[in-house]
């Protein structure tokens, strides 16, 4: 009878089961330090085999799966390790160590104002999509979540979070709950909506893994972890349908796969980087793996698309289920001579004033602050040195830091009704309060909401407060309240290219769904601000020349002005905006003369690149009155290199949705 009572008591330890506390109702599970330093190095070195055995795949199989001739093999990528000595940092694993070492710094919870400093300080090149337009909104000063909101975003549903979010998963270890809100979080600083999805439940089954080994229960467990009638619980719901249905068959199934989430998608969000798409490779890949690391890293670079991301997201995966012992030895000891995982050493190539690591001191900051994070959350750690045990809450919830969220201010027009939220990402358990500032005649703010109609026109300068009873925060916040906008009045719209060369475009190296872009200048001023056919590209002939472009209006009978708003449209790796931008009117002889003591709120970019431009964003030119029948903007289009050989001498262009004047 003892040695039952015995075991019963430890079959909850020896298993990984949950265990209760009778005194508040928590579930927790137990786990050694040490195992759990092992599965946070299988995680990390998992990654770097998946990201750098991946990268000759990336974006190289479309219209057909990769070969079967496994294993692949690290092939050229083995020259770069001996050119190394190490492994090498790429945009699979380079963000996941910025935000390692920002937890060091900040603590195991940082703030979506935290997470954009370090992105503007440390990501100054190789950046693309979601993220390059993330950057660019914070250059501009918007924070998460708005850089990744749909309206200015217009990357939202490409892969990228999914590839640089996995460590919110590991340092959450058996904190399914905690893990799935964290990343759907910080995923919202580059994408919205069902772009976020994947990597919700790549947390979720990352956390899950510390204690759950069999990957169709993991898979279960993310799609739990997913919102209710999601887009992308339906699709991996799909690939275990197409994984029954053709159990010994992955060709067949992806094929299926393509066909449904790539060829049959809609235009605006068909691209070879779709997040839905690229994670159901990556659930076909771990399905047809059946457990093998080695079976399951090849498949993930079969299946194609963007392959890399699905190969190093996945290799970590497998890394937390085996552990840094279950991993292939030849795949982090490829190279004579080496002794230690990668030769100890991770050397960044890839983004501005990280330092090159010793992986193994990664891997112990990456122990240290789960172990804070665990503590922090309601668990423990017990033991001796050498043979501690941590306890932790698997009932533990994230909540997201009280912080201002900063985005586009409400576009008030005189006499026209608002309704607009100023937002923070925390939980609703706080107030507003308007502390200082006078508001325009007409409006009224409760509770963080905006409402009425306005009365008066010019700029509000206000102070709101938030308050969630143990802290207090303040921000200012400049309104305008702006006449009404007289473009859709013009009799004419003036512009030096009125037609897209759809010719051109299609022969370039463009990232959007093609029906994003308008056939002609006429979108000027229809008020439509994003959406089908809403951004037009003056892109005429090529011609990798100097170029000017102008857009404005003329009226039949003369108008007092002041006021100009630009609203961009998206922007290519190959240009896009304007490098310098005036104002320019009609006099009464006809001539076009600049405008007096203009001044651009906010001023254009200071740098070039295009990872400082942000998409779809409004820049406010005003000027002391002009009375006049026409008026336009007038500048100089960016003039950008680019690696792909049709698009290198495409002509400068420059990208805009709506031009208002007031």
């Amino acid at each position: 009878m003892k040695k039952w009572l015995c075991l019963a008591v430890l079959l909850p330890w020896v298993l990984g089961l949950n265990m209760t506390d009778p005194a508040f109702g928590q579930h927790f599970r137990k786990i050694k330090v040490s195992e759990l330093k092992n599965k946070i190095e299988g995680a990390w070195i998992g990654e770097l085999i998946g990201n750098i055995y991946g990268l000759p795949h990336e974006n190289k199989y479309i219209a057909e799966p990769g070969p079967q001739k496994w294993p692949y093999g690290y092939t050229k990528n083995l020259d770069k390790l001996k050119k190394y000595d190490g492994a090498f940092s790429d945009d699979d694993t380079d963000v996941e160590y910025m935000y390692t070492l920002l937890m060091e710094k900040c603590g195991p919870e940082p703030t979506y104002s935290q997470m954009r400093d370090a992105w503007m300080y440390h990501i100054r090149d190789r950046v693309w999509l979601a993220n390059r337009a993330a950057v660019g909104l914070m250059h501009f000063g918007y924070t998460p979540p708005f850089t990744g909101s749909k309206e200015m975003n217009p990357h939202w549903y490409q892969i990228d979070p999914q590839l640089i979010n996995e460590i919110w998963g590991y340092t959450a270890p058996g904190m399914v709950k905690y893990a799935t809100a964290k990343s759907d979080w910080a995923a919202r600083i580059t994408s919205d909506d069902w772009g976020v999805e994947p990597t919700i439940l790549y947390g979720a089954m990352y956390s899950a893994a510390f204690f759950e080994k069999d990957v169709n229960k993991l898979i279960e467990i993310g799609l739990k972890s997913l919102p209710v009638g999601c887009r992308f619980a339906g699709t991996v719901r799909d690939m275990i349908a197409l994984h029954e249905k053709y159990p010994d068959d992955w060709v067949s199934a992806r094929q299926e796969m393509a066909k449904k989430y790539y060829i049959n998608e809609p235009d605006l969000t068909k691209t070879i980087w779709n997040a839905n798409l690229n994670g159901a490779c990556a659930i076909l890949a771990l399905l047809y793996g059946n457990g093998s690391f080695q079976h399951t890293l090849d498949l993930a670079c079969a299946m194609g698309f963007d392959a890399d991301n699905q190969a190093a997201t996945l290799a970590g995966l497998m890394g937390v289920i085996n552990g840094m012992k279950g991993l292939p030895e030849n795949l982090y000891l490829p190279i004579e001579g080496w002794t230690k995982p990668f030769n100890d050493k991770y050397i960044n190539i890839t983004r501005y004033d990280l330092p090159d690591a010793k992986i193994s001191d990664i891997i112990d900051k990456i122990v240290k602050e789960t172990i804070d994070l665990v503590v922090l959350k309601g668990g423990s750690i017990s033991g001796k040195p050498g043979d501690q045990v941590l306890k932790i809450n698997t009932d533990a919830v994230f909540n997201t830091p009280l912080e201002f969220c900063m985005g586009p201010l409400p576009r008030l027009e005189i006499d026209k009704p608002v309704d607009y939220n100023f937002f923070t990402s925390a939980d609703k358990q706080y107030k507003w309060n308007l502390i200082s500032g006078t508001l325009p005649g007409g409006l009224v703010f409760s509770n963080g909401k905006l409402t009425g109609t306005p009365q008066e026109t010019g700029y509000f300068d206000i102070t709101l407060q938030l308050d969630n009873g143990k802290r207090k925060m303040t921000h200012s916040f400049r309104l305008l309240v702006r006449s009404r906008n007289i473009a859709p009045d013009a009799d004419t719209i003036i512009a030096n290219v009125r037609t897209l060369n759809e010719k051109v475009l299609d022969s370039c190296w463009y990232t959007f769904g093609k029906s994003i872009y308008a056939k002609n200048v006429n979108v000027l001023n229809d008020g439509i601000l994003n959406g089908p056919g809403s951004v037009f590209y003056s892109i005429a002939a090529k011609a990798n020349i100097p170029k000017v472009d102008y857009y404005g209006y003329g009226w039949k009978s003369p108008r007092k002005i002041s006021m100009i708003a630009l609203h961009t449209g998206g922007m290519e790796e190959f240009g896009g905006w304007f490098t310098s931008l005036n104002v320019q009117y009609l006099d009464s002889l006809g001539q076009w003369k600049p405008v007096a003591n203009a001044v651009i709120d906010p001023p254009l970019p200071g740098k070039d690149p295009v990872f400082y431009q942000p998409h779809f964003v409004e820049y406010i030119i005003t000027f002391p009155a002009v009375k006049t029948k026409a008026i336009r903007i007038i500048g100089d289009a960016a003039i950008q290199d680019h690696w792909n050989k049709y698009t290198k001498n495409v002509s400068g262009f420059t990208s805009v949705t709506e031009l208002s004047v007031y």
